[in-house]
């Protein structure tokens, strides 16, 4: 089950969407492509391509081996049969027309009919003066043309704090909201409260034990099945206080419900502020027992009933069931396969009751009637087998307009010099988000939780995630663009009387950025916003992290030749012209880590 209203709330104006809201930076390789398509339209005004060809599937990417140029494109081989001619014929038609920009310095054609480009330097260089003129904002995109996308994580039950499973969930969602939203969409950030199910009256049962400890009861152990967490201890004494024993001697019936609302309440305030220690805030919370009660399960049951995909039947039993403890019966069930799912889902239980599934699909229809063609749910990994069925059930209940796009989070393994690490107190049962935070910090835990794809497991060791080494990725990444700051105060030293900000960099002579190493680390650099589009385009958050290692790394390795090599240090005592156009580099450079880190909810350092 996935998760303080009691009724469905307002939709109203989200403040982070501004963020990202003004500049858009077209990557370098859509310039290229864009370069492209003009001369593809120009061979079809020669009739060598007829009129209105499709070139949707033109891509302009890097190649694998960097040694084949800065770009490919596969343009000649996938109009050639509509030219009527061979792909290398066709391609050395395009070649000739691209040879005559400026910008590009060579054109090869390779195998079947690739064409490899290699830019002019003044093409790779002429982005660190972008990236200083528009700042962080350096990688925002109007890819998404503002699109509403829903964004659904974390979603815990709430019967108690986040554990650090969660906290992956959390992360992941949340940086992959930042990262839509830098792309161009129109995002907003989800909860789902799952407060309809029979884990909040457990829940409510659990706080009633510590409602009479406060009132000086002995209770003893906490029984088998409740939840034994000291978490409870304070709302029991809250409610002791406001209450007094009315409900000591009351049966269940009376006190279950009131019990059951205040201890949401309660969990969902602890929570937030979970969430908030790790910089999540979400833009709305929708209560499942809210739609329940607002009559929106029984909306979409009447939706899909009335469009046939409704009916009464007897499942197949589940796998690995024997005869003996199978009962078939007739269900209220579902078409799921005729949407792409397995098996026909149950939409009731044998007490007339919704099932689960139900009020999901309920909820996402809510979704969609909200004006969210575009959904994203963030799960943990046991949610497996709920990828079809919820896909299914989207199609259906959208007529194939909305579209869901599960991430599913596998496991977090804590460990502490490569032991495990023990559960935690307060909880009773698990290590909560809290305890990781406090002890490790909230920069650390977010960059760390997307060191892997979502759906890999993750082994998070507190020794190793706090070591000041190059093992360390976020440190690296952290290390690097302090110290780019270290080196502007050194400049600042060298230079007393010259203007070292950015607007002064602006004008540096970045001609004189000659090494090979100059123009690696400036190509990457221009790689920016091309990974936000790769990224948001495959909802992978993760090369978020990836990319910010690599370009730390290519930094630290020009950093370290300088060492060895005075010729290639950032500062160079006696030629001030060639200092400018280094420091407005890794200015650049320092600016798109900030960027990078930005879209990860992380802090850059000035200094380490």
């Amino acid at each position: 089950m996935r998760n303080v209203s009691k009724q469905p709330q307002s939709h109203g104006p989200i403040d982070h969407k501004q963020k990202y809201a003004k500049t858009k930076v077209m990557n370098v390789f859509s310039l290229l492509k864009s370069d492209i398509e003009k001369q593809l339209v120009a061979l079809e005004n020669e009739g060598v391509l007829p009129q209105g060809s499709d070139t949707s599937r033109v891509t302009v990417e890097p190649p694998r081996d960097a040694s084949h140029g800065d770009a490919a494109t596969n343009a000649a081989m996938l109009l050639s049969k509509a030219a009527g001619m061979k792909p290398r014929d066709l391609a050395e038609k395009l070649a000739e027309k691209l040879r005559l920009l400026d910008h590009i310095d060579n054109v090869e054609i390779a195998g079947p009919g690739f064409i490899n480009l290699r830019m002019a330097d003044q093409f790779w260089l002429s982005q660190v003066t972008k990236v200083l003129e528009v700042g962080t904002a350096y990688g925002n995109s109007d890819m998404g043309k503002d699109a509403k996308i829903n964004i659904e994580y974390v979603s815990a039950n709430p019967t108690g704090p986040m554990h650090v499973g969660h906290c992956r969930g959390a992360v992941v969602g949340d940086v992959l909201a930042n990262l839509l939203s830098k792309a161009g969409y129109d995002v907003t950030k989800e909860y789902y409260i799952n407060d309809a199910g029979a884990q909040v009256d457990v829940l409510a049962r659990s706080l009633h034990i510590r409602y009479r400890e406060a009132l000086g009861e002995e209770v003893g152990e906490i029984p088998q099945g409740l939840y034994p967490g000291d978490y409870l201890v304070a709302p029991g004494k809250k409610l002791a206080d406001r209450d007094g024993d009315k409900w000591v001697g009351a049966p269940e019936e009376e006190w279950l419900e009131e019990f059951r609302t205040f201890a949401i309440v309660e969990m969902m305030l602890l929570i937030k502020e979970d969430l908030r220690i790790l910089g999540v805030a979400h833009d709305i919370f929708t209560s499942e027992d809210g739609l329940v009660k607002a009559g929106k399960v029984q909306s979409a049951f009447e939706h899909l009933e009335k469009k046939g995909d409704i009916y009464v039947g007897v499942l197949e039993p589940p796998k690995g069931k024997t005869p003996d403890d199978w009962e078939p019966r007739p269900q209220t069930l579902f078409r799921a396969t005729d949407f792409g799912d397995d098996v026909d889902r149950a939409l009731k239980k044998s007490d007339g009751s919704w099932t689960y599934f139900a009020t999901d699909i309920a909820y996402h229809f809510d979704k969609y009637e909200r004006g969210f063609n575009l959904m994203i749910d963030v799960l943990g990994a046991d949610h497996g087998g709920y990828v079809k069925r919820m896909k299914a059930a989207t199609k259906a209940i959208t007529a194939g307009e909305g579209d869901l796009d599960v991430k599913l989070c596998q496991l977090v393994s804590l460990f502490d010099n490569g032991e495990p690490v023990k559960m935690s107190k307060r909880a009773g049962t698990f290590v909560t988000l809290r305890d990781v935070v406090e002890r490790v910090g909230k920069d650390v835990v977010r960059f760390i939780m997307l060191t892997r794809k979502n759906d890999a497991a993750l082994e998070f060791d507190f020794a190793k995630v706090t070591e000041q080494s190059r093992d360390n990725p976020v440190f690296y990444v952290q290390y690097a663009h302090a110290r780019i700051n270290s080196v502007f105060r050194q400049a600042a030293e060298a230079f007393p009387e010259q203007d070292l900000s950015v607007a002064a960099l602006k004008d540096a002579d970045l001609s004189l950025l000659t090494s090979e190493d100059e123009k690696l680390l400036v190509r990457r650099m221009a790689e920016w916003p091309r990974i936000i589009e790769q990224a948001a385009t495959a909802h992978e958050p993760h090369r978020i992290a990836f990319f910010l290692t690599e370009i730390a790394a290519e930094f630290h390795g020009l950093w370290n030749k300088g060492r060895d090599n005075t010729e290639l240090r950032f500062i160079i005592a006696d030629d001030l012209p060639a200092t400018l156009a280094r420091l407005a580099m890794i200015r650049s450079v320092a600016t798109v880590i900030a960027s990078g880190l930005e879209v990860l909810g992380v802090t850059p350092v000035e200094e380490m």
